[in-house]
């Protein structure tokens, strides 16, 4: 017969690129800046069995974007999935195809939905942090000003939406992250250790490959 775990670890052997300095992505934008740092200066070995819990989730998103295709209901219509993103802030250029936005129509109101798989919805009580801060971003970026996190979980596929209202001053700051983000790489200084610094990060250390390095500040 066939093996088809390792056909499914050779297509997301493929579809993993290295990172440039000067190239970013718009979900790092959530994540520990430092983490993000060590990513571009410590490039890993892909983890499959993480990319492969991304590629459930990604499977979600789908299922999600033929729900509202052939939705009947005349009040809400999808008008994008699949966003193509590219903004150059100063010398470097954030881009990426963002498979997890979608842009609707609901109630003749342009609104930009995040979607995101969870293991148990019951237990989202309000946006992640790090999901708050991309959906501010894009808002900024796109010109929508209304936006909406979409919670989905992948043991019964039941949902939680939260509205997210736009932010100019938070959007601004995020950009500035952006900006931090380039100059400690060409400068090659750590950034803040968020994870251990920021109350709303506290959890991410938990889960971080470069914990060790971060501890030591290792540059």
């Amino acid at each position: 017969m066939f093996d088809f775990d390792k056909l499914l670890e050779k297509h997301i052997a493929r579809e993993h690129k290295p990172k440039k300095i000067g190239k970013y992505y718009p979900s790092e934008v959530g994540n520990c800046l430092r983490k993000v740092w060590y990513s571009y200066k410590y490039p890993q070995e892909i983890d499959i069995n993480k990319q492969k819990i991304f590629e459930v989730g990604n499977m979600i998103h789908a299922f999600v974007i033929d729900v509202l295709k052939n939705t009947r209901n005349e009040k809400i219509k999808l008008l994008k999935s699949e966003l193509p993103f590219d903004m150059r802030i100063d010398k470097f250029q954030v881009s990426g195809r963002v498979d997890d936005l979608l842009l609707l129509k609901v109630e003749n109101k342009k609104l930009l939905v995040e979607v995101k798989s969870c293991k148990n919805v019951e237990a989202v009580k309000k946006p992640h942090f790090n999901h708050k801060l991309q959906l501010q971003f894009y808002m900024y970026a796109t010109g929508v000003h209304d936006g909406a996190m979409l919670y989905i979980d992948k043991n019964n596929l039941k949902s939680k939406v939260f509205p997210v209202d736009f932010d100019r001053q938070e959007a601004e700051k995020i950009v500035e992250r952006f900006k931090l983000l380039h100059t400690s790489l060409l400068s090659n200084k750590l950034p803040p250790a968020e994870g251990m610094e920021n109350e709303e990060m506290k959890g991410f250390c938990r889960y971080c490959e470069y914990v060790d390095k971060c501890k030591r500040n290792e540059t």
